[in-house]
């Protein structure tokens, strides 16, 4: 009975044919650079069938169809990039990083005169990266008249953006800051039992948000940055893109500058402009 059901229920054309997601792979790695392998079949199909029920389409096959014989890309490039990309993000994720920064990288960069810090979080989700930078750069700069700072977000998705821009987030998500930090930087709900914290005004207003897509050819991010992370990202780039994401990066890393990359990625192998200062931190040379 149970076997008869489940036969019921499978509609026809709903499982995406190796035809079609050799399309999709190869659409969404030359655009966003994203690797989908065969092995990733069963979770593009899952992510995907809320953009069937978005364009009103019964089977993947229809859908295919209307993205690369309908010119359907024009309008759902956005929402298919999206709901592809993985996101996972915490406040202070890998917390020996802002150790570093708060302690020598921001120290070095003011004591050579910089005046204003440019950082970037480069692929930010849904904004705890940027927002504990900006943390970090807010305790170091308090109290001096000589240092300011700015932030710069970006990343591929929208979804993540928006939320990001918003900064409210379930409460157990800043569990890792520091309750002096969470004193100064983070409200929480008045309504009882909304179990919601948003990040201070104040705060929000040093990031700058921004799509980008790490793929472009030159990053338009103006003048050069004192410091970048970018974390966790490259780990889904081959090495080919890697070393063409991590070239256009280091073009727009000021000179003794910055850079952070995840803990389980390594620049091994590639002729950058870069030394190591301590683990996955790089300084420009």
């Amino acid at each position: 009975m149970g076997m008869a059901a489940a036969v019921e229920t499978q509609l026809p054309g709903d499982r995406i044919s190796k035809r079609n997601f050799d399309k999709l792979a190869r659409f969404i790695y030359d655009y966003s650079g994203i690797k989908m392998p065969p092995t990733k079949l069963t979770m593009l199909e899952g992510r995907l069938r809320r953009r069937l029920r978005a364009t009103n389409h019964s089977t993947f096959d229809d859908y295919c169809d209307f993205l690369f014989n309908e010119d359907g890309l024009a309008q759902e490039t956005v929402y298919l990039i999206d709901v592809v990309t993985t996101n996972k993000t915490d406040f202070f994720r890998e917390a020996k990083h802002f150790d570093y920064l708060q302690s020598v990288a921001l120290p070095a960069i003011a004591n050579s005169g910089v005046r204003t810090i440019r950082t970037w979080s480069s692929a930010c989700s849904t904004g705890a990266e940027p927002y504990t930078m900006a943390m970090v750069l807010a305790e170091f700069a308090e109290g001096r008249n000589d240092v300011s700072y700015s932030v710069l977000a970006t990343d591929l998705s929208t979804d993540v953006l928006q939320t990001a821009r918003r900064g409210i987030y379930p409460e157990d998500l800043i569990a890792p800051v520091p309750r002096d930090l969470q004193r100064k930087y983070v409200l929480t709900a008045k309504q009882p039992g909304r179990r919601e914290v948003r990040i201070t005004p104040k705060l929000r207003s040093k990031i700058g948000f921004a799509r980008m897509n790490l793929m472009d050819e030159k990053y338009a991010i103006g003048e050069p940055m004192h410091v970048i992370f970018c974390r966790n990202v490259l780990i889904y780039f081959d090495k080919q893109t890697q070393a063409g994401v991590l070239n256009r990066l280091c073009d727009c890393l000021a000179k003794g500058g910055y850079m952070f990359i995840g803990h389980s990625e390594s620049i091994t192998g590639f002729d950058l402009p870069l030394k190591q200062v301590s683990n996955t931190v790089f300084q420009r040379i």
